[in-house]
């Protein structure tokens, strides 16, 4: 579709427009940027692997949360030879609590590819860089638009959210996508391409937030479509979600001693390698008393106590009810095929889902269980 045969953007860039709005979004950036642990500073090349990096944590998470853990894994991983150097658990150890691992998975073996394929340095085009592992169109774009200032605009939701707005896009998320693709695009300058398309990404994180945007304060306000009809925090328009069906399950917190049983999940699926207690299967409608017949078969175990309450989290496609059952186990006792015994002091050197986290929280907790 042609920019303008586009019949549901109120807003077509005129000629003058279309030159000035470049230059009016670097002339703000330059002056109000912000600085982040990833970004070069102004003047200086962007070194890919840290572009690269902190586009992958920041998939699905917040600035805010990605930071310590990006400070965290150019400590420990300076480059990207030396990520993919490392063991695979090494990195889901470091990642936990981060979300999103199959992320983790990816990150390794795309770094292991750059590694081995690439010589240790980066592609620097958005077909090449497409081909590796866990990288998809956007963080394609963001890399060789960032990295290598190719001319390309990356979109992400800062971005959809700053151009809906602008040029009143009516058409809803997702289908509006490519729309807003090539209306993006119109807001590129003829160079500094990676600085164009970061500062959309700090115009939409800073002032056309999704409440209350600052319109004063933005480069565009003058002839921003949706400023003048009073309507901007109705854009983007979204398609109702589909809330996924509610799934019940039952983890077993079994300990001995200072010990936590634990075991690995299947290294492909959800979650796939982290570290978890025993647990059931997570099956829509299931009864607890189900769940609670795929306890671990073990000697030497004292009576299941049902911790009272349930543990509540949110996948992407699904939210979870587990209930908790802890046991103590004897001195002696062994693990069960597949599962080993680690120490609780050092659980937080373990690869455990924020999940797994707030179960073995509410298993550990004080407050008194009934025998079950």
């Amino acid at each position: 579709m042609s920019l303008k045969s586009a019949p549901k953007a109120k807003s077509e860039p005129s000629q003058p427009e279309t030159a000035s709005r470049p230059i009016a979004l670097l002339q703000w950036y330059d002056r109000h940027r912000r600085r982040l642990p990833w970004r070069a500073a102004p003047g200086e090349a962007s070194d890919p692997y840290c572009v690269w990096l902190s586009e992958i944590m920041l998939q699905q998470t917040t600035v805010k949360a990605v930071g310590p853990y990006f400070e965290k894994f150019v400590a420990r991983w300076p480059d990207v030879t030396a990520l993919g150097s490392a063991s695979l658990d090494d990195v889901l150890r470091m990642w936990a609590g981060l979300g999103y691992y199959s992320r983790a998975r990816n990150l390794y073996a795309c770094a292991v590819a750059v590694t081995r394929e690439h010589g240790g340095s980066f592609p620097d085009t958005e077909e090449s860089l497409r081909a590796l592992p866990g990288i998809g169109p956007y963080t394609a774009a963001a890399i060789a638009a960032i990295a290598f200032d190719r001319h390309t605009m990356p979109v992400d939701g800062n971005i959809e959210r700053v151009v809906s707005r602008l040029f009143a896009v009516e058409e809803e998320l997702p289908q509006a996508k490519s729309l807003i693709q090539q209306l993006a695009a119109t807001l590129l300058a003829n160079s500094r391409a990676g600085d164009s398309a970061q500062a959309l990404m700090d115009l939409g994180a800073s002032i056309c937030t999704p409440k209350k945007p600052a319109c004063s304060l933005c480069p565009f306000s003058a002839d921003c479509t949706a400023r003048a009809l009073g309507t901007q925090e109705t854009f983007p328009r979204k398609a109702p979600k589909k809330s996924g069906t509610l799934r019940r399950g039952a983890a077993f917190v079994v300990t001995r001693g200072g010990e936590l049983l634990v075991r690995s999940r299947p290294e492909k699926g959800l979650l796939g390698g982290m570290t978890e207690v025993p647990g059931s299967d997570w099956l829509a409608g299931q009864e607890d008393a189900t769940a609670k017949g795929q306890a671990p078969a073990m000697k030497g175990l004292s009576r299941w106590q049902r911790k009272v309450g349930v543990v509540t989290h949110v996948f992407t496609h699904f939210p979870l009810e587990l209930v908790v059952y802890t046991a103590k186990a004897e001195a002696r006792t062994r693990a069960p095929e597949g599962m080993r015994w680690v120490p609780i002091a050092t659980l937080s050197g373990e690869a455990l889902p924020n999940v797994m986290r707030k179960v073995i929280a509410h298993a550990l907790a004080p407050a008194s269980g009934r025998s079950s």
